[in-house]
């Protein structure tokens, strides 16, 4: 969790323009310009039902979800920052999440650091406004699964409906069109040993999956912007 109560947004706030922060794990409540911003850390693997293994960097999807709850309801908080760094992970746990930051009434923007691979895309695309630093680069593949699989017509029908599930939440909250992304899912000229299409930061713009190419401040700067407008602040 970000905060116990209001108090600690309070005492964020009572510092006036001087940079504040609390820190809570992959977490950071920053105030300045009279603007607080939560910012929240998704990296390494995104956790489902089961945990990833002990030396492995991960993200907790019931960790992440009581938090951005708590963003949504705190009136102490005016927008939401997401740092992505992420392998991906959990289809469900990774869908859950980027469904609860597309829901959100308050501005959000997201800004992939290093990578925003496979269920990373989506969540790259929930906030309401994208940023990918130019050295970053994404993976789009098919849907995979782990573990025993019975190869009957029903289990790739179902891998067939959840994999448009995610290209449909693409679409829905970019600019890029559902034959482009399944386009680059089914490539096989550019991975060695896989299906799919590694893109880097200005690719991700091109295609309309990423809004723009920039870095922390321009991230920042932006969100600063909405949250303006969000609040009818001239």
């Amino acid at each position: 969790m970000i905060f116990s109560n209001n108090e600690e947004v309070s005492a964020t706030r009572e510092t006036g323009d001087e940079e504040a922060a609390e820190r809570h794990d992959a977490s950071v409540t920053t105030s300045s310009e009279g603007i607080c911003i939560h910012s929240m850390v998704i990296a390494g693997q995104i956790e489902g039902h089961f945990s990833a293994s002990p030396q492995s960097k991960s993200t907790k999807y019931e960790q992440c979800i009581p938090t951005l709850v708590a963003v949504e309801e705190n009136d102490g908080i005016d927008g939401l920052l997401l740092l992505l760094n992420t392998i991906g992970g959990d289809i469900e746990a990774g869908l859950a999440i980027a469904e609860l930051i597309s829901g959100m009434t308050k501005p959000t923007v997201s800004i992939v650091l290093g990578g925003g691979h496979s269920i990373g895309v989506p969540l790259a695309v929930s906030a309401k406004r994208s940023f990918i630093v130019p050295s970053a680069t994404m993976t789009i593949h098919p849907v995979r699964l782990n573990g025993l699989v019975i190869g009957v017509p029903q289990t790739f029908a179902n891998l067939s409906k959840m994999q448009e599930r995610i290209i449909e939440f693409i679409v829905r909250n970019s600019r890029v069109d559902g034959n482009t992304v399944r386009r680059l899912m089914t490539a096989t000229d550019d991975m060695t040993t896989d299906i799919g299409t590694v893109i880097d930061g200005r690719e991700a713009v091109d295609y309309g999956i990423i809004d723009k190419v920039g870095g922390l401040g321009d991230a920042v700067r932006e969100l600063k912007e909405m949250i303006r407008k969000f609040k009818g602040i001239v």
